[in-house]
């Protein structure tokens, strides 16, 4: 029985079996499910990796060597959220390994994958109906690539 009704498909080169392990070596609850290999109907080699069904934090995938038509851009990115700082800079380090920080708690990973590594607290902070506490805290936020929960809870608060 399938209970997720919506799959991200990630388009890759010839990486999704390296990219589905990379991602599966960094995230709790994660497993690469199975890999499936082109046939002599083609359009790869046979016996190359066509696709691949992993999970990530219990969230199911499917990555694909579709060949080097399509690129990821910063047009679509998965959102991670955190409850600490721990998790935030596991994450981050892990996951620009080879990539690119980018601002405000966005990456780009080493296959050109984009990722927002979000502190929960941050989500509250801005949540909250007093524009000069969010004010702050946006400022703070824009000033960094990966989130830093004390500093934006510094801002919050107005030291």
């Amino acid at each position: 029985m399938i209970s997720q009704t919506i799959t991200p498909f990630l388009w890759f080169d010839t990486q999704a079996e390296e990219a589905a392990n990379f991602y599966t070596s960094i995230f709790k609850d994660s497993s690469v499910d199975s890999v499936t290999r082109y046939s002599e109907a083609g359009p790869r080699p046979v016996g190359s990796v066509m696709t691949v069904a992993f999970r990530l934090n219990g969230q199911s995938f499917t990555a694909l060597n579709g060949g080097p038509h399509y690129k990821f851009t910063e047009a679509i990115s998965f959102v991670v959220h955190c409850e600490t700082q721990e998790e935030v800079d596991h994450l981050w380090t892990e996951l620009t390994a080879g990539g690119q920080e980018v601002q405000c708690g966005w990456l780009k990973d080493k296959y050109g994958l984009c990722w927002q590594i979000v502190p929960n607290a941050l989500l509250e902070m801005i949540k909250d109906p007093d524009v000069q506490r969010k004010g702050r805290v946006m400022k703070a936020m824009f000033q960094m690539k990966k989130l830093d929960i004390a500093v934006l809870e510094a801002a919050y608060q107005g030291r």
